[in-house]
């Protein structure tokens, strides 16, 4: 994130205020980011200023020059980002949970936010920055994606003209490697003392994006919890009344993703919330499977939704973009209104079976420790561990006094 943020602060012929009163000129945006699985420059110009825009673009992506005024700059931004996301407790939680769902040394390992830890970006340097952009930012480790009105030939030809010196090298090769099922379920608890409410974040690795049906992943997750009438929140919020809103979903990666169940519920519901979340889920793999009545209302809200999927340039580029992420075949979504059609009842409560699997759960749980952990410990759902803000497990007060009186 920090190297994408770095790459229009300036070029080695332009400041990054050039950059910007160049965009405005042009009617062009250009914006740089990351996520699990790419680092990504994205333009937005006007046909008629096309070449212009594109010349800078290259500019960008090829001549970043890292100013050391602007790396401390936002270096302090990020530590300070990171500081707020320790102070709420939905991304507290997101920035834990997959050192425990991946392990150290996994390429998702990290904060799910993106940011990292103070520790480490703190001690990066300028230097940390450009080695990261000489070693991944080759023409051999990138895709152009490009939505508009224009030939392939034209602008294979502007292409060319403007990224001809783009040098091919070696990559390393990105740790994805298979991650196991843990060998017992644990539950981690973040104290935050006061709050409101407790946030509860449960879930397990599944496979692949694009491995399986995705069409059918995504309406087997909308009957369980991925709709305002999905079952878990039809349970928590209407029902019960503990919670705002509860859902389920799949993260998207090209590698083993997380299958996630999320509620923030009132502190004094914590363990029963817990409880109702848990029976969802083994209800919906055993012996409370999706309904007919379930499957139809959602693959009929699919199906309508279809003609104004692909209306905006951006939403095509997002499907290419997808296609080039996952390895997806280049006819993917040309076949994709046939596949929704086509889905049957069966077929979506086999994938349910295939991606949960309650016996698999780990639970982070962030809330007011006194108040909650106790019921926690009583479900048995596993382990009761105590973490700090950054995941860190936390030694035992008891022990912790027995250390330092100097007793075994």
């Amino acid at each position: 994130n920090l190297t994408m943020d770095m790459l229009d602060e300036g070029t080695k012929t332009r400041s990054a205020l050039q950059i910007n009163e160049e965009l405005a000129l042009l009617g062009a945006n250009l914006n740089t980011g990351a996520n699990l699985d790419q680092s990504y420059v994205t333009l937005s110009s006007l046909k008629d200023n096309f070449d212009q825009s594109l010349a800078l673009f290259a500019d960008v992506v090829l001549n970043p020059a890292f100013p050391q005024a602007d790396f401390e700059r936002l270096q302090k931004q990020q530590i300070v980002g990171i500081q707020n996301e320790k102070k709420s407790p939905v991304s507290m939680a997101l920035r834990t949970l997959p050192k425990f769902l991946y392990g150290e040394g996994h390429a998702y390992g990290s904060p799910l936010t993106g940011s990292g830890y103070e520790s480490t970006v703190s001690a990066m340097t300028r230097e940390d920055l450009m080695k990261f952009y000489e070693t991944w930012f080759k023409p051999n480790n990138a895709t152009i994606v490009a939505v508009g009105d224009i030939s392939m030939d034209d602008l294979k030809q502007k292409l060319e003209l403007n990224f001809k010196k783009w040098k091919s090298g070696e990559i390393p090769k990105k740790n994805l490697e298979m991650v196991g099922a843990p060998n017992k379920n644990k539950i981690y608890v973040m104290d935050k003392p006061d709050a409101l409410q407790s946030v509860i974040i449960t879930g397990h690795l599944t496979k692949p994006y694009g491995e399986v049906s995705e069409i059918g992943v995504s309406m087997m997750n909308n009957i369980l919890g991925g709709e305002f009438t999905s079952r878990v929140n039809m349970n928590l919020r209407e029902d019960k009344g503990w919670a705002y809103g509860a859902f389920t979903f799949l993260y998207s990666a090209k590698g083993q993703r997380p299958f996630l169940a999320y509620a923030p519920v009132q502190t004094d519901q914590t363990a029963s919330s817990m409880k109702e979340i848990m029976g969802e889920l083994t209800g919906y793999v055993g012996d409370n499977p999706a309904t007919k009545e379930e499957f139809e209302k959602t693959k009929t809200n699919e199906i309508l939704s279809l003609p104004g999927q692909w209306e905006t340039m951006n939403a095509v580029e997002g499907s290419i973009a997808n296609i080039v992420r996952y390895g997806l075949a280049d006819d993917y979504y040309q076949t994709y209104a046939g596949a929704v059609q086509n889905l049957e009842l069966s077929q979506v409560q086999k994938l349910a079976k295939d991606i949960i699997d309650p016996k698999k759960m780990t639970w982070l749980v962030v809330g007011d420790s006194k108040k909650i952990m106790e019921e926690i410990k009583a479900l048995g759902y596993g382990e009761v561990i105590a973490i700090d803000s950054d995941g860190n497990v936390l030694q035992p007060q008891s022990q912790k006094l027995d250390v330092e009186g100097g007793k075994n």
